[in-house]
């Protein structure tokens, strides 16, 4: 995944009031997976606290790689 630390919002939206994640997997070099997983609040600073642990979790997976965009 990579990761615009410019960007504070980097990964999510706003879908009818509610924030979602949207992220792309690599599961192998030849493919990737678009994800979109609702982070089930209305409040950005949630959704970004959300999306944060989301990510932390990614991060300890073996094999898993975050990047900066």
């Amino acid at each position: 995944m990579r990761i615009d630390h410019d960007n504070p919002d980097h990964h999510v939206w706003d879908n009818n009031g509610t924030w979602w994640l949207h992220y792309v997997v690599y599961p192998t070099r030849a493919t990737a997976e678009r994800r979109r997983v609702s982070l089930k609040t209305k409040i950005l600073e949630e959704a970004r606290s959300r999306r944060d642990r989301i990510f932390d979790w990614f991060a300890t997976r073996e094999g898993a790689e975050l990047r900066a965009a």
